[in-house]
């Protein structure tokens, strides 16, 4: 018999892993540096999940967009020096990771991170790495929402679209899933609420990892 799905595709920072402190410190190192004012690390909730560029637009003052491009050089800097420090893999995925693979589920990361953080995640948590794909931002495919970049990776893996669970916690990752005629799963455990999730597509919402294998 033939499953309803093959794949499963995972967004990284707020579902993989708990990235959020290092993310705000490194902002926060290089608000410090340009002196503009820094946040709590709570709501960087809310700043990440669409790029490194946007996170940095977020957490600067409206009237000091000017400083965008110094603060993402410093902010990349930082976080490259410092991005492992208090990031660790949420409690379960790696036992989730470990029973898809066992259960030969073709896995892959995207993320709206860039592209060498990103593999660089993946290959510090993960050895060695169940995901035939991995990807982060890269020049000249758009960052999630939009599909391209998750319909790229499905054609890679020659599983048709529909046959994809995604897994992600915000509604950029639902909003990617739906554009890509995937199924929007949503992570309770990651940076956004309950509502969020069900307002912009999530097909199930799962509390713990270990969930996602009772929808396969």
């Amino acid at each position: 018999m033939t499953r309803k799905f093959g794949a499963v595709l995972f967004d990284l920072d707020g579902t993989l892993a708990d990235t959020l402190a290092d993310l705000a410190n490194a902002t926060n190192w290089a608000l410090g540096e340009l002196h503009c004012p820094t946040h709590s690390v709570d709501s960087y909730r809310y700043k990440v999940g669409d790029g490194v560029r946007e996170l940095c637009a977020r957490a600067l003052p409206a009237d000091r967009q000017d400083l965008l491009n110094d603060t993402v050089r410093l902010m990349r800097a930082r976080y490259n020096e410092h991005g492992f420090e208090l990031t660790r893999l949420y409690p379960g995925i790696s036992e989730l990771i470990a029973a898809l693979t066992g259960r030969r589920y073709r896995l892959a990361v995207l993320s709206n991170k860039p592209e060498d953080f990103t593999k660089g995640m993946i290959a510090h948590y993960f050895q060695p790495s169940p995901f035939a794909v991995v990807r982060g931002q890269l020049p000249n495919v758009p960052l999630k929402p939009d599909p391209t970049a998750a319909l790229q990776i499905a054609r890679e893996l020659g599983v048709a679209p529909t046959r994809w669970l995604y897994v992600g916690d915000t509604n950029t990752d639902m909003r990617t899933a739906t554009a890509a005629s995937m199924t929007p799963v949503g992570a309770l455990w990651g940076f956004r609420d309950r509502q969020e999730l069900a307002e912009s597509g999530a097909r199930h919402l799962v509390t713990k990892p270990e969930e996602v294998l009772d929808l396969l």
